[in-house]
């Protein structure tokens, strides 16, 4: 990529959580995904979040995202668009599906959002380009959601977030359906992509592998986040970035 935004002055923070909690289901079929949980996201900082599968790190990660509205507490956006439809711009998430659209091609998925945002066309092309480019799928442009296998979509996918470059990353356990050599690339470019925007960077993932790879390690268990232990790796910060966090209500 060869932007970076303006520098400019700004809330620290990418998002905030303050003890929010999501049940799905009423009465006696009512299932609690997360239980009261706090975090806050810096930009810059460059997060993990590990835990079995059921965990609620799908769940926590969408109301970051602001798609699952919480049934308790608020999620905020310090240094976003204050406004929800120019906010989505700047939210980048890659779901644990690829979710492209049957009937475009691979470029067209990934130019999708650009269009939307009302990018003039050339740019939109040259982000195609460059965003296919790194998750090396340049090759497969013109061809349908079909026609790809499972770990290429999930590529792409990468690929259509990161061509809209935006301030917070949240990544859903994207390397599930990729084999080592790739799942590696594909966290090498999230990180490269998140240090040149300036972006924070959230993954959920099981691989401790990937886990490894970041600055910081959240754990998630029977839909409770736990920031108080979390482990850091010094390593990897880029330029001091911390992240910070407490969990409401949860077990230690």
């Amino acid at each position: 990529m060869n932007s970076r935004p303006e520098t400019t002055a700004r809330p620290a923070l990418a998002v905030r959580c303050e003890g929010v909690a999501r049940t799905f289901g009423r009465g006696e079929r009512a299932v609690v995904a997360v239980h009261g949980s706090s975090c806050e996201v810096p930009f810059g900082s460059r997060i993990a979040i590990v835990g079995p599968s059921g965990s609620g790190k799908s769940t926590m990660l969408h109301m970051m995202a602001g798609l699952e509205t919480p049934t308790a507490g608020r999620v905020s956006w310090p240094g976003l668009a204050a406004t929800e439809p120019e906010r989505r711009g700047q939210i980048g998430v890659v779901f644990q599906s690829p979710s492209l659209v049957p009937a475009l091609t691979v470029a067209e998925n990934v130019a999708l959002p650009l269009v939307l945002a009302g990018l003039p066309d050339a740019e939109a092309q040259e982000r195609v380009t460059e965003a296919l480019e790194l998750v090396q799928v340049s090759e497969l442009a013109t061809q349908l959601p079909e026609e790809l296998s499972g770990g290429q979509a999930q590529r792409v996918a990468v690929a259509r977030v990161l061509a809209s470059r935006p301030s917070l990353i949240l990544a859903d356990e994207p390397t599930g359906q990729l084999d080592r050599a790739n799942g590696q690339h594909l966290v090498d470019v999230l990180l490269a992509t998140a240090e040149e925007l300036d972006a924070a960077l959230v993954v959920s993932t099981h691989d401790i592998e990937v886990a490894d790879r970041l600055q910081e390690r959240w754990r998630m268990h029977e839909g409770r986040l736990n920031t108080d232990e979390a482990w850091r790796n010094q390593s990897r910060a880029p330029r001091g970035a911390r992240a910070g966090a407490t969990t409401a209500g949860g077990r230690r």
